[in-house]
């Protein structure tokens, strides 16, 4: 509170300065700027008790006032709005880890409903609703002309009851209907699985849960896997992650790297800038790391995926992000409504702003669309037709190798096998574990690599940078 009083004395004294010297003109060009703000608001509410007098139907002036709230605040970008009490209530429910709905995170884009990701184990991913599609009808309503607000109303429901949602997808040439069942969405923050000796952390969004329970789950898999020294290395999987609290993102960060910069943010003022510092601890232990991220991966998985990035503590795998590099801050106006501001953009250690661009991979890896006749790359016959030394009728065996050596050797060529049968069920996932694989044959470890190092510097950290709105 001190660092922002100080800075609005500075920009008091200074003005006073200024005045004393060009007093006439400033002042009448000051006053020129009241006298248009006082008018303006003279015309609203010139309008408003037009439209409250002379409406075909009495219009409830509460309503009214906050739909004109919402529109100013909606002309700024897609990201600012007001928060009814519903709304309000609602969205400190999701930071939570539960709420109603489809589960798909949606923003706005040329006044369509844009799908930024379907989240894990809901209705709309298992219906096959995928990042980038649009939605244009709700139970055969058009949504469009619709605030995204109402867009998504729309799209709410009781829990168990059906709705048929109308997308466009680019490749199809045509709309299509999905028809799915409303659920109460509670979010698993954090799964993992184990690939080989590769840890994966599937990471579905950032709330206030997730750092705590991805450092639980980390623990688990290594000492299911049997400790670190067995571990070749951890996939950080942030595909369709839409984003979340920013401090999560940060703390998700910090437990990768030992030091420098993290994140980075600016304001409209100097001084408003903040900057976040990593502190001693890798929960990776210097272990390889890959990050994967596609369309869908926005906002705070962007911060994590550039800070690793731009510390050269993983590769990022995958298809480029979402491209949302702004911050956004809820500020309470009454009681129980607030707003949702666009108060900063965020940049990445090296200082990059991601807004609009999107974090670029440093290895491109699409996900291969499946084929529509799965049928036709099944094999047509069991026999085996391989041609090495060992399929020959008579070839001698080995038996300079021990019980023990040719078991090893079995084990890792099933590791391989495994790994070629999972590039069919995702096939980036594959190529990042086989990243792992080639980096821990050389032995790299974190260390290999200076980190970036930044003045320590500390800051209050914005409430949220969740900028979308979940249906």
């Amino acid at each position: 509170m001190k660092h922002y009083l100080i800075a609005g004395l500075g920009g008091i004294l200074a003005g006073a300065v200024v005045t004393t010297q060009l007093a006439g003109p400033l002042v009448a060009q000051e006053a020129g700027k009241n006298t248009s703000v006082y008018e303006q608001l003279e015309l609203f509410g010139n309008v408003f008790e037009r439209v409250r007098a002379d409406y075909v139907e009495v219009p409830d002036d509460k309503e009214l006032i906050e739909a004109a709230i919402n529109g100013m605040l909606t002309s700024l970008d897609p990201h600012s709005s007001f928060l009814s009490a519903d709304d309000y209530e609602e969205m400190q429910t999701q930071t939570r880890g539960s709420f109603g709905g489809l589960g798909i995170e949606v923003s706005q884009e040329d006044g369509l409903v844009k799908v930024v990701s379907p989240i894990d184990d809901t209705p709309a991913a298992e219906a096959g609703v995928k990042a980038g599609d649009y939605i244009t009808h709700v139970n055969g309503e058009s949504l469009l002309g619709l605030t995204l607000d109402e867009a998504v109303d729309m799209m709410r429901g009781p829990v168990g009851s059906e709705i048929t949602v109308t997308l466009l997808r680019e490749g199809e040439n045509e709309p299509f209907d999905l028809t799915m069942t409303r659920d109460t969405i509670k979010l698993t923050v954090v799964k993992t699985r184990i690939e080989g000796h590769a840890v994966v952390l599937r990471v579905s969004t950032f709330n206030d849960e997730t750092y705590d329970t991805l450092k639980v789950e980390l623990e688990k898999a290594v000492n299911e896997i049997g400790g670190i020294d067995k571990v070749t290395g951890f996939v950080l999987d942030l595909r369709n992650n839409p984003g979340g609290l920013l401090n999560q993102a940060i703390s998700v960060s910090d437990a990768f790297l030992d030091a420098g910069e993290i994140v980075s943010t600016r304001g409209r003022m100097p001084e408003e800038s903040e900057r976040w510092n990593a502190e001693p601890g890798d929960l990776a232990q210097g272990k390889p790391m890959v990050v994967l991220i596609n369309g869908g991966s926005a906002s705070a998985s962007e911060i994590v995926t550039g800070a690793l990035q731009d510390h050269h503590r993983a590769i990022v795998v995958g298809e480029k992000s979402f491209g949302k590099g702004s911050v956004q801050t809820v500020m309470p106006v009454t009681s129980d409504s607030a707003i949702r501001l666009t108060t900063a953009r965020y940049y990445t250690p090296s200082g990059r702003s991601i807004q609009s661009l999107g974090i670029q991979p440093d290895i491109l890896v699409a996900q291969p669309r499946r084929a529509v006749n799965e049928e036709e790359d099944e094999p047509r016959s069991q026999s085996n037709f391989g041609r090495s030394e060992a399929d020959l009728r008579g070839a001698l065996n080995n038996d300079s190798i021990s019980d023990e050596e040719r078991k090893q050797m079995e084990d890792e060529a099933a590791e391989v096998e495994a790994t070629a049968k999972l590039r069919e069920e995702d096939y980036q996932l594959a190529y990042a574990v086989d990243i792992l694989k080639g980096l821990a044959a050389v032995d790299y470890t974190a260390d290999d690599v200076p980190a970036k190092d930044a003045p320590a510097v500390t800051g209050q950290g914005k409430d949220s940078d969740a900028a979308n709105d979940k249906g």
